[in-house]
């Protein structure tokens, strides 16, 4: 990974450094959480995202005419002024340097991180309505948007989901987010199928055969979920907080137990939003209520 990501840059400087970067920092940490159990993809990735935006960040600072020790905290403002959360990878290769001495230490800006406020109901509708209506939107932007304004999923949950999971049952289309499957409402299970009968990145050698519902562009893998909402912030749908919004209303019509069970939520989850959205179900228990 280190060879391959670093290798990559022309400055044979910043290829020193991130090699020790990858090495002295994130390979020791990838081996202590392997040594407790298998490490999935996540790790590996965000590993990777790191890397990659390390050494973006070192040759952005030599564009402007600066090396890592002589760089300023306007430099660092600047930096994260451009693209915040593209950024935001950075933060570990930026603190790592400072604690390291090959930078000065500095303030790293930071976002809250905390759920927004969700939207109201009135907006959410009139976005999904919009999604569900509008022809002239990217057919892969209408169903990822109205997944998470209809089904309060997760981006990191929608891509996920494969083609298995979209079920067809004559004219009743299901959607597999929990148990039972979920049914899908006309005119959202005819985008559904329209969708499926033309993916996006399925004409490359990469992915002739993919069963990912979002397939991304390098073989095997789905979409990476910050490119879906970069996507929905392109047609003005706010993934997370059009997410709140929708799990709040299903906790405000439905116990929170069974809004988990059918889309994929812990319990504990949907009975806490529940409670903070004055729910008259936040009382229900979990369990089987039919003996």
């Amino acid at each position: 990974m280190a060879h391959r990501a670093s290798g990559r840059r022309r400055d044979p400087e910043h290829t020193r450094v991130l090699h020790r970067f990858a090495t002295w920092h994130q390979l020791r940490k990838l081996r202590a959480k392997a040594g407790k159990g298998p490490l999935g993809n996540s790790p590996a990735y965000a590993a990777r995202q790191q890397l990659i935006q390390a050494g973006s960040f070192l040759t952005w600072l030599t564009g402007r005419g600066a090396l890592p020790e002589h760089c300023r905290q306007p430099d660092l403002d600047a930096w994260h002024s451009e693209n915040h959360a593209t950024r935001r990878p950075a933060t570990t290769f930026l603190s790592w340097c400072m604690k390291t001495g090959r930078m000065p230490a500095m303030t790293i800006p930071v976002r809250s991180t905390g759920n927004p406020a969700p939207m109201g109901q009135h907006h959410r509708l009139a976005a999904l309505r919009r999604l569900v209506t509008d022809e002239t939107l990217p057919l892969r932007s209408r169903v990822a948007g109205s997944l998470i304004l209809l089904y309060a999923q997760p981006v990191s949950r929608i891509v996920r989901l494969t083609t298995d999971d979209i079920l067809n049952y004559g004219d009743h289309t299901l959607l597999r987010l929990g148990e039972p499957p979920t049914p899908v409402p006309e005119p959202l299970a005819g985008l559904l199928r329209a969708y499926l009968e033309d993916r996006p990145n399925m004409t490359t050698a990469a992915n002739p055969a993919s069963r990912w519902l979002f397939p991304g562009r390098r073989a095997g893998q789905p979409m990476d979920p910050g490119s879906i909402r970069d996507l929905l912030q392109e047609i003005g749908v706010p993934a997370q907080s059009g997410r709140t919004a929708a799990i709040r209303q299903l906790v405000l019509q439905m116990p929170p137990p069974v809004v988990a069970q059918g889309r994929g939520y812990h319990h504990t989850s949907t009975t806490r939003i529940a409670a903070e959205a004055g729910s008259p179900w936040s009382g229900y228990a979990p369990g089987d209520h039919s003996r």
